[in-house]
């Protein structure tokens, strides 16, 4: 399957782990995009376009240590990296919808905290630096052990729930970001000049002649 595709799929199904609601989602996405949308205004056309650069570069996290917050950036582009289609997790604005949602929805604080704090020790233990400091290479080798459940170590256990619920995470805030609505091709909320009806295709789906 394609990233895009599992990506969208994931962003369908109910958040593992997370106690948020369909409405709290997007209490977040709107906070966010907010965020995006005065990092726009605050470049001009000559600098760079905002899928090259970090958006809102001047945000402090609110929730995440310095050392999460560059953990949950670094984990977050490697779950959504920048492809030619579209950027990445964090040109989305990802991390600051996490930092928003830990915020204002302490519940989920604790599973947030105690993952990011198992994958940095396990970084240590495998590499002698926390998870962003480790080679990409690095990296890439603890989030493969993780990634797939079926065949990871029992010892691995913890670290593949909290990857679990963290890709759940990323995807939300990704689809509900003005990159992730462009990235699937959403036409919503656009004038339309002309409307010529159901096609054929659509109406067999429905069953509708």
């Amino acid at each position: 399957m394609e990233r895009r595709e599992m990506m969208k799929v994931l962003a369908t199904l109910p958040l593992a782990g997370w106690a948020l609601s369909t409405h709290e989602i997007a209490d977040a996405a709107t906070h966010t995009n907010a965020l995006l949308d005065l990092d726009d205004q605050q470049h001009t056309p000559s600098q760079q376009p905002p899928q090259a650069r970090p958006p809102a570069a001047n945000y402090a996290a609110k929730f995440f240590t310095a050392l999460e917050w560059r953990t949950v950036r670094v984990l977050a582009d490697i779950v959504i990296p920048r492809d030619a289609r579209s950027g990445s997790a964090t040109d989305a604005g990802v991390p600051q919808f996490m930092d928003f949602v830990m915020t204002e929805y302490p519940n989920n604080q604790a599973r947030m905290r105690d993952g990011l704090g198992w994958l940095n020790a396990e970084s240590r233990s495998r590499f002698g630096v926390p998870f962003p400091d480790a080679k990409t290479a690095e990296r890439i080798a603890l989030v493969e052990d993780l990634a797939w459940p079926a065949r990871a170590k029992p010892v691995h256990l913890p670290g593949v729930r909290f990857f679990s619920a963290f890709r759940d995470l990323s995807a939300s805030g990704f689809f509900t970001s003005r990159v992730g609505v462009k990235d699937i091709g959403y036409m919503g909320n656009v004038p339309q000049s002309s409307w010529n009806g159901c096609s054929a295709a659509a109406e067999r789906h429905i069953k509708v002649s």
